[in-house]
């Protein structure tokens, strides 16, 4: 295999990676990008080429979407709910009995820690796999009492219909390459719709081989097709293309805009899961060692690169300090290091112009005035100096209008603010054009409702953070976007509602 990782490796993760070249699944066939052009895919932990890919655009979009109306259209479409839901509860046994394959997969072309892969995204994804094959055969429409003002006495049999949308375009990103992936195939394919999935060019590898995982569970061809490439060339021509259906995009708020632009040609459905800079609020009362957890791992889970990360984190005045000066001793002490050694609680940044983002904040940071008590540099040790590590860093401070506290860093950088009211905090936590999640940690029950119905999120934790379920919806407000993944929620993404009227006079 290219990598030279000092940790063993499993045979199947090094047959895969030993391809000359991975290629685009298209109507149940892998082929070459129509332009023969490849790029390549790097382990950030030290920059080594792990494989090239096969680079889609809008010639092999063309292709995709082709397989997959001819998939919708036909085979797929036979299928009873019943047999959609074995065939997605296959997949799903499948990537369970593979699941060791692909976290080391996973943590090689993302970077993070092997723990974070192994006890959070595989079994989650499994866990969506086998939700949504439940669903399958338990999406239906209503009857409907109906009575016509203009014709009095006349009666009708009215009922609804959940119909599946049709093509669907989903477009993820390179936080957590296989679990997104799986969060859209799931409701998609348990809603009988056919699926192009653009993965994120940092991270094309898990998604090329769940589609091998796809075939191999008896999934007609076509149904599932993935086209990796770049977001201007494949992920712009799949937002604007005529015969997409439906497109599911996570990523950033400014390209999520650009986004829906390109969708309007057709008016195709559009939900979006785009930024965060979520507040994570810790009261005097609150149980204050669970409250420190709960801020740590809210900001420097998988290197803060979470568009939930508890980036901003708001402290009731009487324990600020001690409170932020402990975040700051913990900071220090987290080991980095390649995501494959088990003892590395935190890996690198997904690439070098990541890195050069967070770096570039941190100085903004410093620049506005704001006080860094750790972090903030790039890691020195030899050897982690030829990957994109960054030292966790914590800032105090900070006002919120400060740049790092109204941006998304998308990196391990917390900005700690105190607060003196529930007044003054609510004005402050909601003070950003975001709403995705929010945390708060109190022992008081009433203070907790409070707070959960006055935060703008799609999403508030309480004396808890960074908890998700396939059965919990998940999606934001404000610019963090619109339309819900997950649970039954999920369903109303991926089908349409059909109403139907039969005249019984």
């Amino acid at each position: 295999m290219t990598t030279t990782t000092a940790f063993e490796v499993l045979p199947a993760v090094s047959s895969f990676l030993d391809k000359p070249r991975h290629k685009l699944l298209i109507g149940g066939q892998w082929a070459e990008a129509a332009s023969g052009r490849t790029f390549e895919t790097v382990d950030p932990s030290d920059g080594r080429v792990l494989g090239k890919v096969a680079e889609g655009d809008a010639e092999d979009v063309d292709r995709a979407v082709a397989a997959a109306r001819r998939a919708f259209q036909g085979p797929w479409s036979r299928l009873s709910p019943s047999e959609r839901a074995k065939l997605i509860y296959k997949l799903a046994d499948l990537l369970e009995k593979r699941s060791e394959e692909f976290a080391q997969l996973e943590t090689l072309d993302n970077g993070k820690s092997i723990r974070e892969s192994t006890r959070g995204d595989l079994p989650l994804a499994v866990d969506l796999l086998r939700y949504f094959s439940g669903w399958a055969t338990k999406i239906h429409g209503e009857t409907l009492p109906v009575s016509v003002p203009y014709y009095p006495g006349a009666k009708f049999l009215h009922y609804t219909v959940r119909e599946p949308v049709g093509v669907v375009g989903a477009i993820i990103p390179w936080n957590f390459p296989l679990l997104m992936a799986v969060e859209r195939l799931a409701p998609a394919l348990a809603c009988g719709n056919t699926v192009v999935l653009k993965p994120a060019e940092q991270t094309p590898l898990t998604a090329l081989r769940l589609g091998e995982l796809v075939l191999e569970a008896g999934i007609p061809e076509g149904v599932v097709n993935v086209v990796p490439g770049y977001g201007p060339t494949a992920g712009a021509a799949l937002a604007r293309h005529m015969d997409v259906d439906k497109l599911t995009f996570t990523g950033s708020t400014e390209v999520g805009r650009e986004v829906v632009k390109a969708s309007a040609g057709n008016l195709k459905r559009v939900s979006l899961e785009l930024g965060g800079k979520s507040p994570n609020i810790v009261f005097a009362d609150a149980d204050l060692d669970a409250a420190a957890k709960g801020m740590f791992m809210g900001i420097f889970y998988n290197q803060g690169q979470c568009c939930s990360a508890g980036a901003r984190i708001f402290v009731e005045k009487s324990k600020f300090e001690p409170l932020v000066a402990a975040l700051a001793e913990k900071a220090k002490t987290v080991r980095q290091g390649p995501g494959l050694d088990p003892k590395t609680q935190m890996g690198p940044l997904i690439s070098k112009e990541q890195l050069e983002r967070v770096l570039g904040y941190v100085e903004a940071g410093k620049r506005e005035g704001a006080r860094l008590l750790c972090g903030g540099e790039r890691a020195p040790e030899p050897g982690l100096k030829n990957g994109y590590f960054i030292k966790p860093a914590v800032f105090s401070e900070v006002s919120p209008d400060m740049k790092i506290a109204q941006e998304e860093i998308f990196g391990p950088v917390a900005t700690v603010i105190p607060f003196e009211s529930e007044e003054d905090l609510i004005a402050k936590a909601n003070g950003t054009i975001y709403g995705l999640v929010a945390g708060v940690w109190t022992k008081d029950i009433k203070r907790a409702f409070r707070m959960a119905q006055a935060l703008k999120a799609g999403t508030v934790w309480i004396n808890c953070y960074h908890f998700v379920d396939a059965a919990a919806p998940w999606g934001g407000v404000k610019q963090s976007g619109y339309g819900r993944e997950k649970g039954p929620y999920a369903l109303e993404q991926y089908t349409q509602l059909k109403s139907v009227w039969v005249d019984l006079n």
